[in-house]
């Protein structure tokens, strides 16, 4: 009997993935870091935050357990001691990765809809404040899960692998923690970006409406044309998170509603659904670098000259190393 698809699959994407979404979201740390993209402090502060976070999920998630775990079985990290620790720093880094998202969307909604409130909240400070707040609760909020596991197996007087306790699946209190996680990492986030970028769109849309009566304009003026381009900016934003994540949220709370794991059956049809959930969800953390930089123009700019220099570097290292032989 051959392999399951989805393992082949996962074979591909993964690598692809991991050599693609670090790089880029290291660069564009680096470049929107630097501050000559044209963006306020704020949302410049809130767009560094979202790439080292999508990066601290493709190196958890992508390149420690879908590549270095799938190949190395029995590393260290695979230890019972270990194994804990692992499942949290991903559970925590994909936690504070969604809540970033939503709150870079919160601040969009008050700079665009509520412009006395923009005065006081959208402002280097709050963004600051935000950040750290939301990285201390993801902290927090996920300390039950180094209780909450037990040994595997056994070999060799040696504890091996993770797996929920008993008490997981029938006590009230980790039912309780268990929907937690679903309405935290799923459920509100998806719920909250779908409003909050509704709500935008509605104000853009109503406020182009009155500027063009206003002014008796029947073609494009520069102002109506910056709300256009918000409101294809927004609806990519929501249409993409929604497109990678309805997989896994729908499998997510479907598991919680049957008080059930996802077994180790790859040809199954809950396996591959859960599957193609993390693998589209995991995708999010490079969709966001290139909706929220490859969308603003001097960010392209940066790109280039980046790209410029280190191929110029490259070029003089290659000249100069036979000199050095």
């Amino acid at each position: 009997m051959g392999r399951a698809p989805i393992l082949y699959v996962n074979e591909i994407a993964y690598p692809i993935l991991a050599a693609f979404g670090i790089p880029a979201n290291l660069v564009t740390a680096v470049i929107l870091h630097w501050g000559k993209c044209g963006l306020s402090r704020g949302i410049t502060r809130y767009m560094v935050a979202m790439a080292i976070s999508d990066l601290l999920v493709i190196f958890f998630h992508v390149l420690l357990r879908e590549i270095y775990m799938y190949y190395q079985p029995n590393s260290f990290l695979s230890l019972s001691a270990v194994c804990p620790s692992n499942i949290y720093l991903r559970i925590v880094t994909l936690d504070y990765s969604v809540w970033l998202t939503v709150s870079f969307t919160f601040d969009r909604f008050v700079s665009i809809c509520c412009p006395k409130l923009r005065l006081r909240y959208c402002t280097d400070s709050t963004a600051a404040v935000v950040i750290m707040s939301l990285f201390a609760l993801s902290c927090i909020k996920y300390i039950p899960f180094h209780f909450m596991f037990e040994t595997r197996y056994i070999t060799d007087n040696v504890n091996w692998g993770c797996q929920p306790k008993a008490a997981y699946f029938t006590s009230k209190w980790w039912v309780a923690f268990s929907w937690m996680i679903t309405i935290s990492l799923s459920f509100t986030p998806f719920v909250l970006i779908l409003v909050l970028n509704g709500l935008t769109v509605r104000n853009i849309v109503v406020a182009s409406r009155v500027r063009r009566h206003l002014k008796g304009l029947e073609g494009k003026d520069s102002e109506t044309e910056n709300r256009r381009k918000s409101i294809v900016l927004l609806f990519t934003v929501s249409g993409t998170y929604i497109l990678l994540w309805t997989t896994e949220t729908v499998a997510f709370i479907c598991t919680r509603i049957t008080v059930n794991i996802v077994g180790e059956d790859y040809t199954s049809p809950s396996y591959i659904a859960n599957d193609v959930g993390v693998l589209l969800m995991l995708l999010s953390s490079c969709a966001n670098t290139c909706i929220y930089g490859m969308t603003q123009s001097r960010f392209r700019e940066e790109v280039k000259n980046v790209l410029k220099h280190l191929g110029q570097f490259i070029f003089k290292s290659m000249k100069l190393a036979p000199h050095s032989a």
